[in-house]
């Protein structure tokens, strides 16, 4: 304890004042070291009297005069004056003087050794607060030596827990500014600076005659750029790399991959990056130099460009080395900016996939053309979604809009106007709905002879790409059982008819006024939906998610207890999709959609006891970005006694033009009814006044009639969840002490999907052989606050001598499952050279 050297003194002072003579005892301070201790202490036969450099007539009198009893200690925080100025000279031929030497307490106290307590005297200032004192005691620092006394000043300043440079240097550079920082200011007022930059020399290899955090950062940065960029640095630089690489390389690296100080990271490389004109500079460098760099965010940029190059130029064999553009996505996306980037790359690889569109062969036959949708043509519009997505949340667009123009055609009119052509031959075929499941048969083949309550979720527009991503999401839990199948739906592929095809059934009916009805009942909203249904299945219930979703645990159970069949009505993509102002967020409430089924099952599945969910749709869409052109929209004269959309008509008679097909309404329903339903047999649409564009659906296309199928088991009694994780604060290389403390985070805070996590952490040496204590933490904490998650654990090493030639490593394992959980490498250098050279 700091507190144990003012103890010796007091015990020193109490003997001063032992037998019956008053005694008065004069200590002067010069240094004025133990003014805030003296405020506080209390001596056993003594008072404390405090003389000022302007009271010591005042103090004789008081002594010789007024108090001649008491015994006192006078404690001048002040030098002793010279005797012509010293009204108390007289005073002190009877009287004693004390001294104290705080570097002498202090280095018997911690237990450091002679030779090193000249530090401690040329640093006394900084041990003049007991709060600082405290500080530099509970860093448990073991073996003095010269450097370990200095970074624990330095650690203590920085308010640091642990006695390590690296620490010190992450602090200053993290927490404080590059000019004028708070630190290094501090430093200075306890002789610490030469300290400072002397300990960056020996551990970073940074000299310089002035030095300063500006060129320190630099220097940093540049040596770390020259472990990856595939080329020599302009000569300009190489005055700036440190021959001590390997040290700034890993503490650079655990910088940037620090959770809580990534984002310093961040803005310091992008200062450095705007000193040295990295944008421009590396823009001269062939990308293959550049591929391996995570120094400077400037070299993504300057990947990108080259990207973009190739893929305007339709190059998909382009390679930097062995890395073809997919590889060098996947590459950069794992650097350290690749969470900035990690949507951008995304985006490229996307617009790679559908280039290849640009060579698209469709089959002749039907059922070939569904296989090969299933199979490979889906993931065409799902990469075309993926772009657009990133595409609308760039701020700037500017070097991505001629490759979202070529794009834009490749998808338009390399694809889907080959696409729907082949379809639209083949639907019209006699045999070709008997091919593949139809829609109107989904309660027959899916609901109706269930034995355990079964949840249908249908989502309004959900097309085929979008029911695999949700799929394959779901296949990825280990505690679901999915499986995924296709129908073909009605047509027109709209939301009234859709919805009634999942319907029980005996007959769909359209009227002469194009109402539809099943069995002769409505079924246009969520009311008369749950009439039919119950009237097939007297147990059933039909509700709208938006009613659900923020239900509390009882009311949802409620909702579903007693009920053999639910229909859940989804509708996030449509209600998007439909609305002029709102057609272009159609695939951000795509992936909003999956989000929240996945989220409603598993909430459902955890709180109403129920296991079984079939995820379906009613229809899909057809979205384009462009504006159609005039050449794309079909001008109808509209018959008042046909019922026409965008993408369809219904009528007697079929609509006889160039680019329509027809086909009968009764073949698609299952009925006598004759009415024809007429669809372009592309892309195109019905000139029609209002309503959006880019969206659209009702028509005949893969994208709007393939409708997904995802028929999921959940496992009894689970929830998804995941460990609560820790990781490494500390920024920890080296370790040179037999205790060591270290500071560590919880990844996340323990909730519904985060489970306290019991880790066994210690060190071993790579031959397995444990080489200190074993500390073991639960990870429960619910902070939200990321800092009030941190912690803190000691750790003793054993008393050996360890081989510079060996790897160590500081290990966590999950107590539970006996699995490794992180490893972090650290050199064992417990033994230093005790010249440190000042």
């Amino acid at each position: 304890m700091a507190g144990l050297n003012l103890k010796q003194i007091v015990d020193r002072l109490n003997k001063e004042f032992t037998g019956e003579k008053r005694r008065l005892v004069f200590w002067y301070d010069d240094q004025g070291e133990f003014v805030e201790d003296l405020g506080s202490v209390v001596l056993e036969n003594a008072e404390v009297y405090f003389l000022r450099p302007d009271n010591q007539f005042q103090t004789k009198y008081f002594l010789e005069r007024v108090d001649t009893v008491t015994n006192y200690l006078v404690y001048a925080p002040f030098p002793k004056p010279e005797v012509e100025e010293n009204h108390l000279e007289d005073t002190m031929l009877y009287s004693r003087r004390f001294f104290a030497n705080r570097a002498s307490l202090l280095a018997t106290d911690l237990g450091i050794e002679e030779k090193y307590k000249h530090v401690i005297e040329k640093h006394i200032k900084f041990f003049g607060s007991k709060e600082r004192t405290q500080r530099f005691y509970d860093l448990e620092i073991e073996n003095f030596n010269e450097e370990n006394i200095l970074v624990g000043l330095l650690a203590a300043v920085c308010r640091i827990r642990t006695c390590s440079f690296e620490e010190v240097l992450r602090v200053v550079l993290t927490e404080g500014a590059l000019e004028d920082n708070q630190f290094l200011k501090e430093f200075a007022a306890y002789h610490l600076v030469e300290a400072f930059w002397k300990l960056c020399e020996r551990h970073l290899g940074y000299m310089d005659v002035n030095p300063t955090l500006q060129k320190l950062v630099v220097t940093m940065f540049v040596t770390h750029a020259t472990k990856c960029v595939q080329n020599d640095l302009p000569k300009t630089w190489k005055t700036f790399v440190s021959y001590k690489s390997g040290n700034i390389i890993a503490f650079m690296d655990s910088l940037m991959n620090s959770v809580l100080y990534g984002k310093r990271y961040d803005k310091l490389s992008d200062y450095v990056a705007k000193e040295l004109e990295v944008a421009s500079v590396f823009s001269d460098y062939l990308p293959e130099d550049l591929v391996n760099c995570d120094t400077f965010l400037d070299v993504d940029q300057i990947l990108l460009k080259w990207l973009i190059g190739r893929l305007l130029g339709e190059d998909t064999g382009a390679k930097l080395g062995e890395l073809n553009i997919p590889m060098i996505c996947q590459k950069r996306m794992k650097t350290h900016f690749g969470a900035k980037m990690k949507q951008i790359y995304q985006m490229i690889n996307s617009a790679y996939c559908l280039l290849f569109a640009g060579n698209y062969v469709c089959p002749n036959e039907f059922l070939s053309i569904v296989r090969q949708y299933e199979q490979d043509d889906y993931l065409l519009d799902r990469e075309y979604r993926n772009f657009y997505y990133v595409y609308d949340q760039l701020e700037d667009t500017t070097i991505f809009e001629p490759l979202r123009d070529l794009i834009e055609n490749i998808y338009t009119n390399e694809y889907l106007e080959t696409l729907l052509p082949k379809w639209n031959a083949g639907i019209v075929q006699s045999d070709a709905i008997v091919k593949i499941p139809l829609q109107r048969e989904f309660y027959n083949r899916y609901v109706k002879n269930a034995k355990e309550r079964i949840v249908v979720i249908i989502s309004d527009a959900m097309r085929y790409e979008v029911g695999q991503e949700l799929f394959q999401q779901m296949e990825d839990d280990p505690k679901c059982t999915a499986k995924f199948e296709t129908q073909l739906s009605v047509l027109p592929s709209y939301t009234r008819l859709g919805m009634a095809a999942l319907l029980p059934h005996h007959e769909i009916s359209m009227t002469d006024d194009y109402q539809v009805l099943v069995d002769d009942h409505p079924c246009d909203n969520i009311k008369n939906r749950e009439i039919v249904l119950r009237n097939h299945c007297s147990d059933s219930a039909c509700v709208r998610f938006d009613d659900i979703k923020s239900l509390k645990k009882a009311e949802l159970r409620k909702i579903f207890t007693g009920k053999q069949v639910v229909y859940v009505y989804h509708d996030q993509i449509d209600a998007r999709g439909d609305k002029p102002n709102t057609e272009n967020e159609v695939f951000v409430a795509c992936r909003e959609a999956i989000t929240e089924i996945m989220g409603l099952i598993r909430r459902v599945s955890t709180n109403a006891n129920t296991y079984r969910f079939i995820v379906t749709a009613d229809h899909g869409f057809i979205y384009k970005r462009d504006k159609l052109t005039e050449s794309h929209k079909i001008n109808y004269i509209n018959d008042k006694n046909a019922f026409v959309n965008r993408r369809f008509v219904v009528s007697t008679d079929p609509v006889v033009a160039e680019g329509m097909e027809s086909l009968n309404l009764g073949s698609m329903l299952g009925t006598t009814d004759a009415k024809m339903v007429s669809f372009p047999i592309s892309s195109n649409v019905f000139k029609m006044a209002g309503g959006g564009q880019n969206y659209v659906h009702g028509g005949s296309s893969p994208q709007e009639m393939l409708v997904p199928i995802i028929d999921l088991k959940m496992e009894r009694g689970h929830m998804e969840t995941k460990n609560a994780k820790i990781a490494l604060v500390s920024i920890l290389r080296k370790i040179t002490n037999q205790i060591t403390i270290m500071d560590f985070i919880q990844s996340d805070p323990v909730s519904d999907t985060v489970k306290a996590t019991t880790y066994k952490i210690f060190f071993v040496s790579e031959d397995h052989e444990r080489i200190s204590n074993e500390n073991s933490y639960v990870a429960d904490s619910r902070e939200v606050d990321a800092q009030k998650r941190i912690f803190r654990m000691k750790f003793q090493f054993k008393d050996k001598k360890y081989d510079s030639s060996k790897q160590y490593f500081l290990v966590a394992y999950d107590d539970a499952t006996g699995l490794e959980a992180f490893r972090h490498s650290v050199i064992m250098d417990l033994v230093f050279d005790e010249d440190f050279g000042f």
